[in-house]
C-alpha cells in the first residue's frame, strides 16, 4: 500500500473531498490508496447527507446505494475465493456455511467498527442511533460501498486484497464451518417431528430507502422469537438464531 501522505494532491481543490472526510485515514484501514477519491467520497456519503449538502445530491443522487449494491457481489465473489484458496478440502456445503458467516450483516459490522467507518461517513443526524453512533445497518452498507468503490477504482485483485486484509485472521479462525441458524433450526425441529419453523413479517421500521425488518419466527409448542435486519433474510437468520440459542439452553 501506499504512503497515504500522496493523496493530498489528489485531493486538493476537490470539492467532494470535503474536510468531513479524511480519505488518507480511510486509506490506510483498507489498504488501498485510491486514484480516484470521488469513488471513496461516494461509498462514504449517506443519502440522508444529501439535503443539506447541495454540492453531494449534484455529485451522487443516490448517496452510496449504487456502490453498496456492486460491493455486496463484488465481496461475495471475492470471498468465495478466497475460501475455495484457503480450505482446499471443503465440500460445497461447509464452504456456503463459512461464506454466510463472514459476509453477514453483524460480521460486516465488526469490521467497520474496527477500522473507524463510522468516523468517515457523511450522513444527517437522523440516522445516527440515538444521536450519537452510527446506525449498524449503515456502517455495514457503507462497508459494502467501500468494497465497491475498491473494485472499481483499481478491479477485482485489489478489491480481493482489501477483503482479506479487513477479514485477516477471520478467514481462518473458525475449526468447524458453522451451521446458518435457519438450517439448525430446521434440523432441530426435523429431529424432533415438529413442523418447519415458519416466518412472517410483523413490522418494517426505519425510512423507505433504509427498511429495518422485523421478522417473527413461529416454532410448534415454543414461544416465538423476533430478529431485526436490514433484509428480510438478516432479519430472519436472527430470529432462527435467537429462538435456537433459547431451544438450546432449555
Amino acid at each position: 500500500m501506499a504512503s497515504g501522505d500522496t493523496l493530498e494532491p489528489l485531493l486538493h481543490g476537490n470539492p467532494l473531498s470535503s474536510t468531513d472526510v479524511d480519505l488518507t485515514a480511510l486509506s490506510k484501514g483498507v489498504g488501498h490508496l485510491f486514484v480516484r477519491p470521488e469513488l471513496a467520497a461516494e461509498a462514504l456519503t449517506h443519502r440522508s447527507a444529501l439535503d443539506r449538502r447541495p454540492e453531494l445530491k449534484a455529485a451522487f443522487p443516490n448517496g452510496n446505494e449504487r456502490l453498496e449494491f456492486l460491493g455486496d457481489r463484488v465481496l461475495s465473489l471475492a470471498m468465495a475465493d478466497l475460501l475455495l484458496r484457503r480450505f482446499p478440502q471443503e465440500r460445497e456445503g461447509e464452504l456456503a456455511r463459512r461464506h454466510a458467516s463472514l459476509v453477514r450483516a453483524e460480521t460486516l459490522l465488526e469490521i467497520a467498527t474496527a477500522i473507524g467507518l463510522g468516523e468517515h461517513l457523511r450522513l444527517g443526524d437522523s440516522e445516527r442511533a440515538h444521536g450519537h453512533g452510527v446506525k449498524p445497518n449503515i456502517l455495514s452498507d457503507a462497508l459494502e460501498a467501500l468494497l465497491g468503490a475498491v473494485f472499481l477504482d483499481a478491479g477485482l485483485e485489489a478489491a480481493a486484497a482489501s477483503v482479506e486484509l479487513l477479514w485477516g485472521d477471520r478467514l481462518s479462525s473458525l475449526a468447524v464451518a458453522p451451521r446458518d441458524p435457519k438450517t439448525a433450526l430446521q434440523e432441530w425441529a426435523q429431529a424432533r417431528r415438529l413442523p418447519l419453523p415458519a416466518y412472517r413479517e410483523v413490522e418494517r421500521e426505519g425510512p423507505p430507502h433504509a427498511p429495518v425488518f422485523v421478522v417473527e419466527v413461529v416454532l410448534k409448542g415454543r414461544d416465538p422469537a423476533q430478529g431485526r435486519g436490514g433484509s428480510k433474510r438478516e432479519a430472519e437468520r436472527l430470529a432462527a438464531m435467537t429462538l435456537l440459542e433459547r431451544l438450546e439452553k432449555a
